[in-house]
Formats: C-alpha cells, sequence, structure tokens
C-alpha cells in the first residue's frame, strides 16, 4: 500500500503539476447570452488574442520614440504567429493617450501560434527602447498566462507556509513528531493524487484555472483532518490497552466508518454544483468530489498502512483519556445554560451574516491579479488613459447586416434610459456586427445592468445577444436565482437522508441543516466586509473592487457547508455511538464533546491555518475562498459544534432521536451504526463510566465488542 501511495506521489508530482498548463479561463455563464455572444465574436475573429505595449513617458510624437516604435512595428510584422501590428502612427489616434504622452502598440496573434511565438513577440516588445519611455507590456494573452502562473505560484506558496505550520500544531496536539507526522504525510500525498485526477479531468472537459488552487486546499484539509481522527482514535485504542494490529483495526472500524461517513457528506455538498451549467462550476463539482475521494481513500489505506509501519513510535497515553475534561465541563455549563446560549449564539451569527444582504457581485477580469502584474497594470491604463479603447460597459452582437444593424443602433439603442452613447459599430464578419453602448455610472452597477434588461426587452426584430461584463453578471445572478433552489434541495435531501442513515433522526439532520445555514452566513457576511466594503484589505495586500467575484459566493456555499457536515459528523457519530451504549441524552452529549472537542477544535485549527495560508496569495479569487472558508471553518468549530450543538440538545433531550415509526423501522434494517464487530482488546475489560442517574448495578462492558 506504502509503495502504491509512493507511485501516486510522484505521478502526481511529474505529470499532475502539468494541470496549471492545461487550465483554462471558463468564467462565463454557461449557456447564457452572454456566453453564446462572446463565443460569436470569437468565431468569426481568426486572431487567438492580443498583445499590447504600453509605452510611456515621453511624447508620442517625438521623433526619437516615434523611430524606435514604428522599427520595433516592423520587425514584430514578420514574426511567425502575428496576423497584425498597430501602433499609434497608423491610427486615427485611437492608441494615443488623452494626455499624449503614452502609446500602444497592439499585436494581433493568430489562432493556433504558440507559446513559444507569443513568448518572441512580448520580449520584442519589452525590448523597444525609446528616450525617456519606459514599456510594459500586457494584453489579454499575457494576462491569461499571468493568472495560470499567479495561481500555480499562490498554490505552492500556500502548501509551503502551511504544511509545516501544521506539523508544528500537530506535534503540539500529539506531544510527539511521530504521531504528528502521518497527517503531514498523507495530505502530501492526497495533493499528489488531486493533481494528478485534476489532469486526468482537464483532458476531458476545461478546468478552471481558479479552480485548481480550490480543489488543492480542499484536498489538503480534508486529508488532514480525517489523518488526525485516525491517529488519535488510534492512540485510544492504544491507551485502552490494544497492541499495534488490533489497534488499527478497530480505528478503521469505528473512526475509518466516520471518515467515509463525512466523505459522503461533503461529496453531496459538492454535488449540487452539478445543476448548474456554467463550467467553472461544473469543473469545481469534478475536481471537489474526486479530491474528497482521494482524501477519504488515504485516510483509509495510507493512514492505517503508516500505523502498522510506525504506530510503536506513536506517543499513547498510559491509560484510558479521563472523560471529565475541559470539553466536558464546557458542556455541563453550556447545559445548565441552555436557552441564553442558543439566544446568544443565532443572534451573533445571523448579526455576522446581515452585510451579505447587501452584497454586489462583479466580474473583475484583470483586477483578480496583483497591482504588480504587468497585465493588471496595462489593462488599468487602458480604463483610465484610453477611453476609446477600453472595454464598453455593454456590447451588443448583432446577427444582420450593417446597415440594419446601425438603423437599430440609431432608433432603439441610442434612445434607451441609461445609455449614454454609442462608442462604436463595427462590423465582425458579413453576417456580424457589434455595438459598444456606453452607461452612465459604474460600468457594472445598476444602471448598467438595467441597461442589459432594456436592450433584451427591445431587439428591433433583429436577433442579438447582449454580451459584456454587466451582461455577464446578470446571467451569473439569473443562474443562480433559477438553478440555485434546485441545487439547495439536492444538498438538504441528501444530508438529511445520510445523517438521518446515522442517527435514526428527523429532527438531528433538521437542526443540522439550519445551524449550517447559521454559520455559512457568517462566513458569507465576512467576505462582503473584506472584499467589498474593504475591511483589513491593507492587512491582506488587495485593493477591493466593490464587490464579490460572481462564482465566489456559491462555492463557498458548496465548500463551507460541506465542510461543516464534516465536523457535524465528528462530533454526532461520536454522540450516537455513546447513545447507542445505554447513556442519556446528556452524558452522551457531554462525553460525545469530551472525546471529540480536542479533535474537532485541532481539526478546525488546522483547516484555518491551511485556508489563511492560501488567502494570503495574490489571486483575489483565491484570496477570496481561503478568507470566507477559514472565518466558516472557525466559527463552526468553536460556536456551533462545542456551544450551539449542545446547547440545542440539551433544549431537545430525548425528541432529538425522535423519527416517525416507519421511519424508525428502515432505519433498523439499513440504517448505519458504529456497533460493527472489533478485535478484542486482549482481555482487557474496562468499566463503563456512568453518570449519577444511571443504574448502578450495571455491569461492566468488556471493550471487545
Amino acid at each position: 500500500m506504502l509503495g502504491l501511495w509512493v507511485v501516486v506521489l510522484l505521478l502526481g508530482v511529474l505529470i499532475g503539476g502539468r494541470v496549471f498548463d492545461s487550465s483554462v479561463s471558463t468564467t462565463a455563464a454557461g449557456g447564457s447570452e452572454s456566453a453564446a455572444g462572446t463565443a460569436a465574436v470569437a468565431a468569426a475573429d481568426p486572431a487567438r488574442g492580443t498583445v499590447t505595449a504600453v509605452v510611456d513617458g515621453a511624447p508620442v510624437d517625438d521623433p526619437a520614440v516615434r523611430a524606435a516604435v514604428t522599427a520595433a512595428t516592423a520587425d514584430i510584422g514578420g514574426l511567425p504567429g502575428v496576423t497584425s501590428v498597430s501602433d499609434p502612427y497608423g491610427t486615427d489616434g485611437a492608441l494615443t493617450s488623452t494626455d499624449g504622452r503614452a502609446g500602444l502598440v497592439s499585436v494581433r496573434m493568430a489562432d493556433g501560434s504558440t507559446d513559444a511565438q507569443l513568448k518572441a513577440v512580448t520580449a520584442e516588445l519589452a525590448a523597444i527602447d525609446a528616450p525617456g519611455t519606459h514599456v510594459t507590456v500586457g494584453g489579454d494573452l499575457v494576462t491569461q498566462q499571468e493568472v495560470k502562473d499567479q495561481t500555480e505560484r499562490d498554490t505552492r506558496f500556500g502548501e509551503i507556509v502551511t504544511l509545516p505550520l501544521t506539523l508544528l500544531v500537530m506535534v503540539l496536539v500529539f506531544g510527539g513528531f511521530a504521531a504528528a507526522s502521518l497527517p503531514v504525510i498523507g495530505a502530501v500525498a492526497s495533493v499528489g493524487g488531486a493533481l494528478l485526477a485534476m489532469f486526468g479531468f482537464s483532458r476531458l472537459m476545461d478546468i478552471d484555472t481558479s479552480v485548481l488552487p480550490i480543489a488543492t486546499v480542499l484536498g489538503l484539509g480534508l486529508s488532514i483532518d480525517y489523518a488526525l481522527l485516525m491517529v488519535n482514535r488510534f492512540r485510544e485504542e492504544r491507551g485502552h490497552g490494544s497492541a499495534i494490529a488490533a489497534a488499527v483495526e478497530r480505528t478503521a472500524a469505528t473512526a475509518g466508518r466516520t471518515v467515509a461517513f463525512s466523505g459522503l457528506t461533503v461529496t453531496v455538498a459538492l454535488s449540487g454544483l452539478f445543476v448548474f451549467t456554467s463550467p467553472v462550476f461544473r469543473a469545481v463539482a469534478v475536481a471537489g468530489v474526486s479530491v474528497v475521494v482521494i482524501a477519504v481513500a488515504a485516510a483509509l489505506t495510507l493512514i492505517p498502512a503508516l500505523l502498522g509501519f510506525v504506530g510503536h513510535r506513536v506517543r499513547t497515553p498510559s491509560g484510558p483519556v479521563s472523560d471529565d475534561g475541559f470539553f466536558a465541563r464546557t458542556a455541563r455549563r453550556v447545559q445548565r445554560r441552555a436557552v441564553p446560549v442558543v439566544l446568544i449564539c443565532v443572534a451573533l451569527l445571523m448579526a455576522a451574516g446581515a452585510p451579505f444582504l447587501g452584497s454586489d457581485w462583479r466580474s473583475s477580469g484583470a483586477g483578480v491579479l496583483p497591482a504588480s502584474s504587468a497585465g493588471r497594470q496595462v489593462a488599468e491604463t487602458v480604463d483610465q488613459r484610453f477611453p476609446r479603447l477600453a472595454p464598453a460597459p455593454v456590447t451588443v452582437v448583432v446577427e444582420d447586416g450593417r446597415a440594419a444593424t446601425q438603423q437599430y443602433t440609431d432608433q432603439v439603442v441610442a434612445k434607451l434610459p441609461g445609455v449614454t452613447g454609442i462608442r462604436a459599430v463595427s462590423p465582425v464578419s458579413p453576417g456580424l456586427t457589434t455595438v459598444e453602448v456606453l452607461v452612465a455610472g459604474d460600468p457594472q452597477g445598476a444602471g448598467a445592468k438595467a441597461v442589459v434588461g432594456e436592450l433584451r426587452d427591445h431587439r428591433g426584430g433583429l436577433t442579438t445577444h447582449v454580451t459584456g461584463d454587466a451582461a455577464s453578471v446578470v446571467d451569473f445572478q439569473h443562474e443562480i436565482a433559477t438553478r440555485g433552489p434546485w441545487a439547495l434541495g439536492l444538498v438538504a435531501v441528501g444530508t438529511l437522508v445520510l445523517l438521518f442513515l446515522m442517527t435514526g433522526s428527523v429532527v438531528m439532520p433538521l437542526k443540522a441543516l439550519l445551524m449550517n445555514v447559521l454559520s455559512l452566513g457568517a462566513s458569507l457576511g465576512a467576505l462582503t466586509l473584506v472584499f467589498q466594503h474593504g475591511y483589513f484589505s491593507g492587512l491582506l495586500g488587495f485593493t477591493p473592487t466593490g464587490g464579490l467575484e460572481t462564482f465566489i459566493p456559491v462555492l463557498v456555499f458548496a465548500f463551507a457547508f460541506g465542510l461543516s457536515m464534516d465536523y457535524e459528523v465528528f462530533l454526532l457519530a461520536r454522540i450516537k455511538e455513546l447513545r447507542d451504549e445505554g447513556y442519556s441524552c446528556a452524558r452522551a452529549v457531554e462525553l460525545g464533546l469530551q472525546r471529540s472537542g480536542r479533535i474537532i477544535t485541532s481539526a478546525g485549527l488546522l483547516m484555518v491555518i491551511v485556508f489563511a495560508g492560501f488567502a494570503a496569495g495574490q489571486m483575489l479569487m483565491v484570496k477570496e475562498m481561503g478568507v470566507a472558508l477559514a472565518v466558516a471553518v472557525a466559527v463552526d468549530a468553536t460556536l456551533v459544534r462545542c456551544l450551539l450543538v449542545p446547547a440545542t440538545m440539551t433544549l431537545f433531550g430525548e425528541f432529538n432521536w425522535w423519527a416517525p415509526a416507519p421511519l424508525r423501522r428502515l432505519h433498523r434494517r439499513i440504517g448505519l451504526t458504529e456497533h460493527v464487530a472489533l478485535p478484542p482488546v486482549q482481555g482487557v475489560v474496562l468499566p463503563v463510566q456512568r453518570d449519577a442517574a444511571e443504574p448502578a448495578e450495571r455491569e461492566p462492558v468488556a471493550v471487545s465488542g
């Protein structure tokens, strides 16, 4: 088994790492009008894209500047893969800045041109040497490559930073290096397998660049969580007197079942993304599910194999761990004040989630890159100093002749409320024309979105596609509004079924859903405060764009919901195990929190470290996911699991385990249970610790099960 995972890791490093090279940008609303219009223009345009250089610092009409630029233009025009080159001197002034001190050189690359040809053009542009000027090279092709490169650097940075910190924390948790190193080894192997799986899927479908760090961070966090649970249970079994082989078997039969069940719940949460049509959502779903499967496989195969080899070096308790510790005392305090605890926790979570109600969604384009990137600098320069070349807020793609398009533009488009002007009517092909529409105010604000709706309601009898950033945001929001309830329903039903199979109750699954929604609200509220309103932006090193990336809230929901259910399963599995052993509801909650609270909080801390490491990266989308998931895990592992769950279970009492009679019979037939045949603990007999309400004559129970 160890040999198999070594092969997986090597293949992941050697082959899986190439997934960054094959990733693409697919953050358009799949099947939408804006995506169809963009695709129609792309199909009619033979160019692969453009490379743009800003020559800045000296007057464009300076003879020395003109000589250097025209010489470079002539040389670049003869390079392989170049279809055309434009400079400030062969146009009507569009490539000259409004202050006359900057000019653009725009190179169109042929469809099918290679990366080597792109690099050659970029190098030639960067080498333009005119007195008193400096050159910055960007454009859509350069921006796309920078997004890939920065995403890969952020992913590597996150792994390099988080793994040593994770190891340090686990050394403190377990009190030894051997036990602490196993989750790290499992995480590294899981990430290698995840990269290999995503590389395989990239051969079959488009994998968006932003998917890769998101899937990587999920795999890293889950594999650490699962390995932590396995190693902790192994130590418990050793503390009860089990030999190494028996302890490994008992660990797999108990914690292993919890890991498998937890993996199912996370998979169900991610599967809701398949309901959406946008490629980015489906790519995340495919990558996320495969990562979860690999993390579970590593926990159930690699970790037991490692324990078999180095289990004798894992520091274990000298006897059974006490059931009267910090978390047991916390549970008792919460049980005595259950009503105020519930009210305070719910109020705090609702207040934390309130900012999300005023969230605004945007498409940042090159703004997702750090301010130091050349692609972003060129895009911002064009927006600010070359207004005739800045992307139009709204573009209408008309599938009719030029004359009909011009009539439609004059009689319909120009007269719509919110439209301030028509910048250009440009033929793309004999039957395709684009109309660039200017609007008042924010290019992606409410006014621009209203214009999108008006243009779609008034097509002038022509076949049109309304595109642009504002239209793309509108289409994303429409897709989420129409398909989101179906995705939410799928996740809710799947979660309810799985938790019912584990607990035999219909009450606890419903409570779990409600508490997860509160936890998610807090995460999305924090996301809005930080990335829309700019709180802590200086600390995190980014410039707020005034909104959230369009697809991020949906991904946060899917991932955070899955992780919340992960901790719910950790806790409920222990409580259910104790309940089935005959403990009262209150005592089962107390002991369950005592025996799992340390692992849940430790796992939560490790998850926060992992997510914070990725939030420290430079890509805006990676930052948003890192911050949102770190907040979600921190809130869930502390406020929800350690306070809200014990308090609500105390209030509900025996009603926690209620289910209609037909469902109780169904659960007895097909339900999942922790009562499985376990290897004996070498004849060791352990007394059952009772609370005062339990019968004193109850006999000691052999742990052999």
